[in-house]
């Protein structure tokens, strides 16, 4: 069974900011911080956990999580020449950027697969567009124009100095609504308290997906009973090396135990990222 895995951390871990990194940097993480410190290492982890190609998530949060502008770069240096296998995924944060238009175009050029959004720890709302960030509409409207997906952070965040007063994901109701050919992917699927809503937008829209990473897969059935029947609408993460992820090819057994049915699990393991990637 071939696994595309849209959500593992590959970021720069010297840019992460103290109170964070203690989040990750212990023993159920061994060996992390030496995995993500190059491609041929992600690779071999890769390989090691039956992945066949990964999202590897970076994001502007200086704030939060420390990551500065600089992460963009980065990650696409460090994927340069493993693009068939490892994506880059970057971020423009309009709090952080003066000409966010210019920021989206170049990011872009650099070859950046996805752009992630992270509202607790950029500290905006998805639809702040709408009031007073009326920048964060450019960087939507050149995602969409190039079909570039955008990944929403939905679900509350334990990082310290996250703002959970942006976990819920009914504003991206409204960027759905106005960007309708935007291919929008909601990272953790609201996990733990808005999981209706996440799954009521993907129902909604057409060009809503929901990404099961960071919930344990045996609690899948309770969080979505009714996931075999969106399996066209579901993609596989694991959220790997967030805190309580420690094995992603134990997270994909676990899913399989689930007995949801090969069709399915070959959709949400593989075929509906692979789709949306252009594979």
């Amino acid at each position: 069974m071939r696994v595309f895995d849209v959500h593992i951390h590959v970021q720069p871990w010297e840019m992460v900011a103290p109170d964070a990194l203690a989040m990750v940097d212990d023993p159920s993480h061994a060996g992390a911080k030496d995995i993500v410190s190059s491609p041929e290492n992600v690779l071999r982890f890769l390989d090691e956990h039956e992945i066949e190609r990964a999202c590897c998530i970076n994001y502007v949060s200086p704030d939060v999580m420390g990551f500065t502008r600089e992460v963009n770069d980065w990650i696409a240096s460090f994927t340069r020449d493993h693009r068939d296998r490892l994506l880059p995924v970057g971020s423009v944060n309009p709090l952080h950027e003066l000409k966010v238009h210019q920021e989206i175009r170049r990011v872009l050029d650099l070859g950046i697969r996805m752009i992630k959004i992270h509202p607790p720890h950029q500290l905006f709302a998805p639809n702040a567009y709408r009031h007073e960030l009326w920048q964060l509409a450019e960087i939507y409207r050149e995602c969409e124009t190039r079909g570039v997906p955008v990944m929403f952070h939905t679900g509350t965040s334990v990082f310290p100095k996250a703002r959970n007063i942006f976990a819920d994901p009914m504003p991206i109701d409204d960027v759905a609504i106005d960007f309708p050919k935007l291919k929008i992917i909601l990272a953790h699927a609201g996990r733990p308290l808005y999981g209706e809503t996440a799954f009521f937008l993907m129902r909604r829209h057409a060009n809503v997906y929901i990404d099961l990473s960071g919930i344990p897969p045996k609690s899948l059935p309770r969080y979505f009973p009714r996931l075999a029947d969106v399996a066209d609408k579901a993609l596989w993460g694991t959220d790997w090396p967030s805190p309580g992820v420690v094995s992603p090819k134990k997270n994909v057994a676990d899913f399989r135990a689930l007995n949801l049915g090969e069709e399915a699990e070959k959709k949400i393991l593989w075929e509906n990222a692979a789709r949306i990637f252009e594979s």
